[in-house]
């Protein structure tokens, strides 16, 4: 069992979301967990391997619940469309190059290297309707250390020519994307359902999908209320719903007892919440995505007071960055304009409700992660933030808060995920 200790200031949240700061400590790791962290190394463990981060900022690595892969080619380009007309004037003919056994594997190798030196250590990852090039990404992330769900996409209807599927299509291939993942014998990386969104899929597809999200016990992700002309279209496409949630939920892909992922929630009912806050559905937060393409600023304050489950997507390339220390950035920003000009009766979100989403609401998605408490896996990053000069005298809180407005005076020195160093070079 692979034990060692680490030595740094350490800041995380506890489940009420409230920052903890342990500086100049230890922690000691056992087998990839955390065993704990004291303020002096007990006699037994100095012996042991010492990671000696002093004076580095250390935390929990960065979860990304939301973003496209083969998206990546085209961030920060069509910022000036709306999410239907996007889709189609970039999105559906992007990710049709991806049937190129070629182009995927030079993409993805540029997407692939790009999160393996960001703050993200767990991500939920949109694929395309491509089985082998999809299989392709789950081979590179595989080889990262990083720990991810891919999904391969889900599309038989309402979509171009070029880029549909059959059902019947669409469900032979996902089985075989569930056989190759079995085959290639993935440990770090594993298979979710994803159906794209209910306007591109059919409900023959959506039931069958559920049978093996269901035969399977696999996960789901999706896209909910995100814009308000999706949000119409899903009402003509099913009148037998009250709202865009229940349409996934008569599938049985909103439940209980499903491990699903909806992103963005712009929009959504108080009966939608609702929903979401009752079956412990996880809404991945994506403020950069829903600023860029006009599609509004999500509730995340009442959300967070509900109790839905909440984490934060960088929702590449409709967001135009895997980098999650902005998306926490932006989630504060986003939530201040909703209470200055929208809702002034929901107060906006601050820095360490956004890191907490970031860390331990959106790890608790993957098991114990999140979180610098024993049991927990160890997933961190360590931060030199001494180029982010100051010569104020400033406090453990607001060096932590700086360090993510200033994320890019700062450098991400080490990533662990589950124990394990990651390659950053």
């Amino acid at each position: 069992m692979d034990l060692f200790t680490v030595k740094g200031d350490f800041y995380d949240c506890d489940e009420n979301r409230k920052l903890r700061f342990h500086k100049d400590q230890y922690m000691v790791v056992k087998g990839g967990q955390i065993e704990n962290i004291y303020p002096m190394l007990p006699d037994e463990y100095k012996p042991v391997k010492l990671y000696d981060f002093t004076g580095r900022i250390i935390m929990p690595g960065l979860v990304d619940l939301h973003n496209h892969a083969p998206q990546y080619s085209f961030r920060g380009m069509g910022m000036e469309l709306e999410l239907l007309d996007w889709l189609n004037t970039y999105t559906f003919p992007e990710e049709s190059h991806y049937k190129s056994q070629d182009y995927a594997d030079k993409s993805y190798q540029v997407y692939v290297d790009a999160l393996r030196k960001s703050y993200t250590t767990r991500a939920s990852i949109f694929g395309t309707i491509y089985t082998d090039t999809t299989l392709l990404l789950m081979d590179k992330l595989e080889k990262t250390g990083l720990r991810t769900y891919v999904g391969k996409v889900n599309m038989d209807r309402n979509s171009p020519d070029y880029y549909i599927e059959s059902t019947g299509e669409s469900l032979h291939e996902t089985e075989r994307f569930l056989k190759g993942c079995l085959k290639n014998g993935y440990q770090n990386t594993r298979p979710i359902i994803t159906p794209r969104f209910i306007p591109s899929c059919s409900d023959d597809l959506m039931m069958s999908l559920s049978q093996i999200h269901k035969r399977d016990n696999l996960p789901v992700q999706s896209h909910l209320s995100e814009n308000r002309g999706e949000i119409t279209w899903v009402k003509e496409l099913a009148p037998d719903t009250n709202f865009y949630g229940e349409a996934y939920e008569k599938f049985g892909m909103i439940g209980k007892y499903d491990h699903t992922i909806m992103a963005h929630c712009v929009s959504s009912s108080k009966a939608e919440l609702d929903l979401l806050q009752q079956s412990g559905c996880y809404v991945a937060h994506c403020p950069s995505s829903n600023i860029n393409l006009s599609s509004g600023i999500a509730p995340i304050r009442r959300m967070l007071s509900m109790g839905i489950n909440l984490g934060l997507g960088t929702d590449v390339a409709a967001g135009e960055s895997l980098n999650m220390a902005s998306e926490i950035v932006r989630a504060v920003q986003v939530s201040k304009m909703r209470w200055r000009y929208i809702h002034s009766d929901e107060d906006p979100i601050t820095i360490v409700d956004a890191f907490y989403m970031a860390t331990r609401g959106g790890g608790s998605f993957f098991g114990k992660v999140g979180a610098f408490e024993p049991g927990y896996s160890f997933d961190a990053c360590i931060v030199n933030d001494s180029n982010a000069k100051t010569y104020m005298s400033i406090g453990e809180e607001a060096r932590f808060t700086r360090m993510f407005y200033l994320n890019k005076e700062c450098r991400l020195e080490a990533k662990f995920v589950d124990g394990k160093e990651i390659n950053l070079y």
